[in-house]
């Protein structure tokens, strides 16, 4: 007996405990089925064992809800005399009287709730906050405005009113407020962006809230001429509005009125060059070099850069000419004539060399070009490399299989568990695929499919599920050599003997199953010659008969671009874009075929 009443007493304080538990579930579990009146019967006995506000507050919910009011006012009242410095009571009381329609009431305790507020921070926003909950935006504002008189003149709260106007939909309010902040401090700028960049949307351009913001800070530029954050701000402005033209036309003005050594010269011209807008990049770098000239500690950057956006407006424009390529391999060498070859250089070096080796047909002298970047001091293990990478890529291109495989083996094991480890291997398993040696390949490419690199990931499983789908068929040894051998071909250019490989592989095995595989090369053959027109028929014949396959997305992401860069047939490309996201939404292509559809549509994208 003894032993009984020992275990009830250890017991009964878990009972205890567990009770009150119980009750919040059931409580919580009725409130939000809408069973008041059964909710409230718990939160009452939650409430008067604990006058927390949590419990207070669905407790009155819930008499407001079943139309108890005399109840839940007696109930705030009770709370406000014990909490005499919480305000947001007085709020409580009112909302409760607007619920009985009687604005007479409410506005008579909102108003209290403004008398009795001090100084004190957080009483301010608790009270402020409780107006907001209610959405009682006026009173929430008239918080903080006497907030800020109570301070003697100290505005602390401009960040909150903003916000608050911009709930109103009051523009020109909420853009003062924030642009006030930077007077307050120029240190606000960044959060002053941020918060803008919300408020305003300039996702859509015709937004009339973007024209506030412009005229706004005109007027303060106007007014302030000598406070820098905003022109600062404006080309901020204009850079979310896609304008980089204007947002240049400020950053050079604000570098020659202060005398600025071009720094942000140098960062926008980046920002345009990743931005694909190369002309205007390029009138950023030619600033430096010209304005600025080769005092500035920005020259070499600068120089480099130049040459650089000028590559890529000719190599991204896709149909450029032999004259093109001479000069661009002109600039490449009188700018490394200028600068010397050095660690600093060795973009430069391996840039021409990429135009020797794919665009100039002169893979010898990339391979020497490249054998000297690598040999320079002071280059990284990382930028060595990638040299070796590249040097591999023409060492192959020209036939050396075994010493491009050797420059892809050091460079594996120099980075086993980096992403340029992993397509050093990749590139040699392409490189086993090639000689015939599927076993192997297939082996180094299951490997890969743990990648942490999704290309690198979706390249080795695309090649991987090539050798797979084919290996019940008895004559994959012949017909997967062939296909590989024209792979390897195509890669080196060599173009005639491609065609023959491929027309043997159809005439000796019509029912093989590469007939998407051998399309794809053959568009992948003609785009390196630049015969658009064949390149789309390959793709077309894949769309119609092969959608549904490994390479359905490839061929339309591809036929898009073509559509877009070469045929000029925006709609016709936004068209196939957006089959490509409907019909393939798993598609590794699908993010840039969203942006290419919107920028398309004339939607801005960030």
């Amino acid at each position: 007996m003894k032993k009984i009443l020992l275990l009830i007493l250890i017991l009964c304080p878990f009972f205890a405990m567990a009770q009150p538990s119980n009750d919040q579930q059931l409580a919580v579990q009725y409130f939000q089925a809408g069973e008041y009146d059964k909710a409230v019967l718990y939160y009452e006995k939650l409430y008067n064992k604990n006058q927390a506000d949590f419990y207070y507050n669905y407790y009155v919910k819930c008499l407001i809800e079943l139309k108890q009011y005399k109840d839940a006012e007696k109930i705030i009242r009770k709370q406000q005399r014990k909490n005499p410095g919480n305000l947001k009571y007085y709020v409580d009381l009112g909302e409760l009287y607007k619920v009985q329609d009687d604005p007479a009431k409410a506005k008579k305790e909102f108003d209290n709730a403004i008398k009795d507020l001090t100084a004190e921070t957080q009483q301010v926003q608790n009270l402020a906050n409780a107006f907001r909950d209610k959405g009682e935006l006026d009173y929430a504002l008239a918080a903080y405005e006497k907030g800020d008189r109570l301070t003697g003149g100290v505005l602390k709260y401009r960040m909150q009113k903003a916000e608050l106007y911009n709930m109103k939909g009051l523009t020109e309010q909420m853009v003062e407020e924030y642009l006030s902040l930077i007077d307050d401090n120029p240190n606000n700028i960044t959060n002053v962006e941020n918060q803008l960049s919300f408020a305003v949307n300039f996702e859509d351009p015709e937004n009339p809230r973007i024209e506030v913001l412009r005229v706004a800070l005109l007027k303060r530029i106007q007014k302030h001429p000598d406070n820098s954050s905003y022109t600062e701000l404006l080309i901020w402005f204009f850079q979310q509005k896609g304008d980089l033209a204007s947002a240049f036309n400020q950053i050079k003005a604000i570098d020659k009125r202060q005398k600025k050594d071009g720094y942000e010269l140098l960062d926008f011209g980046r920002l345009c060059k990743s931005n694909e807008d190369y002309d205007l990049a390029a009138k950023c770098f030619d600033y430096i070099i010209t304005e600025k000239g080769k005092s500035s500690p920005y020259y070499l950057e600068a120089k480099i850069e130049m040459v650089d956006v000028l590559s890529r407006k000719v190599l991204d424009r896709r149909i450029y000419d032999q004259n093109d390529l001479l000069t661009l391999e002109k600039l490449y060498n009188e700018t490394l004539l200028e600068l010397g070859k050095s660690s600093s250089t060795v973009g430069l070096i391996r840039g021409l060399a990429k135009v020797k080796a794919y665009h100039l047909h002169d893979s010898q002298a990339a391979i020497t070009l490249l054998y000297e970047a690598l040999n320079l001091p002071g280059i990284s293990l990382m930028t060595e490399a990638e040299i070796k990478l590249e040097m591999a890529d023409v060492l192959l291109m020209q036939g050396n299989i075994w010493d491009a495989s050797l420059y892809y083996s050091q460079v594996e094991k120099a980075f086993k568990h980096e992403p340029i480890g992993h397509e050093a291997k990749l590139r040699n398993a392409k490189i086993s695929f090639y000689t015939g040696d599927f076993s192997w390949a297939q082996a180094q490419l299951d490997v890969l499919k743990a990648s942490t690199s999704k290309l690198i990931s979706n390249d080795a499983m695309q090649l991987s599920l090539l050798i797979t789908d084919n290996l019940g068929m008895d004559s994959l040894p012949d017909a997967m050599k062939l296909y590989a051998e024209a792979d390897l071909l195509v890669y080196q250019n060599r173009f005639d003997e491609a065609l023959k490989k491929l027309d043997t592989l159809n005439g000796k095995f019509p029912w093989h199953g590469l007939a998407d595989e051998s399309r794809f090369l053959r568009y992948r053959m003609f785009m390196q010659q630049r015969d658009y027109e064949h390149a789309a028929e390959e793709l077309q014949f894949i769309i119609d008969n092969f959608s549904q396959d490994i390479l359905g997305d490839d061929a339309l992401f591809r036929m898009a671009e073509l559509e877009q860069y070469y045929f000029n047939q925006p709609e016709k490309a936004a068209e196939l874009y957006k089959k490509l996201m409907f019909d393939h939404p798993g598609s590794l292509y699908v993010v840039e075929a969203r942006k290419r559809f919107r920028t398309l549509r004339g939607e801005k994208i960030n």
